[in-house]
């Protein structure tokens, strides 16, 4: 497994919003899915060290992650976030933010092309980006890390339809090109069932059931067998 969570709880301002959280989250596309305020954005950040549990383990790839050096931990699993957060300067100012802090030499193209966008567009200053582009490039600006593993905390719910589809189609073909794994918090089920092989559905801070997509959230109407339960 690459991530096994035991018997997690954490508490903030004296409320709880894990209690006793156990899954399970194997290499590939998987995704924590429930309702809003249920606790997935929060169990997304402990896999980084963002926040430590107050109870319980989190272990990657075996070792419980508060043994490990939490930079070296931060630029192997790799945290974008739900809103694009941009700095000044330029795309490749932004993309090449990561590697310089670790003191690596940078090549942008790479990283723009996996995220679905134009290498051209390094020159560009960021606050000319669409919220699509800008979403995109703090995707690249994750990839330029070369992650094993990217955590995606509700990547499209500020974006519309049309550019949901654009991320989605991006986010399918790094799966495809990429040996990198994803854990993705979303509450939209047919999201989930797009982008995800393995869920973990999360409710009132608990996980309430994990597995093959449709094993937990049943199978597509038309499947042929169960219909959805969500």
């Amino acid at each position: 497994m690459l991530f096994e969570l035991t018997d997690v709880s954490y508490s903030r301002s004296a409320v709880t919003v894990l209690d006793g959280l156990t899954a399970r989250i194997p290499r590939g596309a998987s995704c924590l899915f429930g309702p809003s305020g249920s606790g997935k954005s929060t169990t997304l950040r402990l896999l980084d060290r963002l926040i430590d549990a107050d109870r319980g383990r989190v272990l990657y790839e075996g070792s419980d992650v508060r043994e490990r050096d939490v930079l070296a931990l931060r630029r192997e699993v790799v945290l974008v976030p739900q809103l694009p957060a941009l700095a000044q300067g330029t795309v490749a100012d932004n993309v090449a933010y990561g590697p310089r802090m670790a003191g690596h030499s940078f090549d942008p193209r790479t990283p723009l092309e996996l995220a679905g966008l134009d290498p051209a567009l390094s020159d560009r200053p960021a606050g000319r980006l669409s919220v699509g582009e800008r979403q995109r490039v703090m995707l690249a600006r994750a990839l330029a890390l070369q992650p094993r593993v990217l955590l995606l905390d509700e990547p499209t719910s500020a974006l519309d339809a049309a550019t949901t589809a654009a991320v989605e189609k991006t986010l399918e073909g790094l799966r495809a090109r990429t040996a990198i794994s994803v854990v993705l918090v979303t509450h939209s089920e047919a999201q989930a069932r797009r982008l995800a092989d393995w869920v973990v559905r999360i409710d009132g801070g608990r996980a309430t059931g994990e597995g093959p997509i449709g094993e937990v959230l049943g199978e597509r109407a038309g499947d042929g067998e169960t219909r959805e339960d969500g």
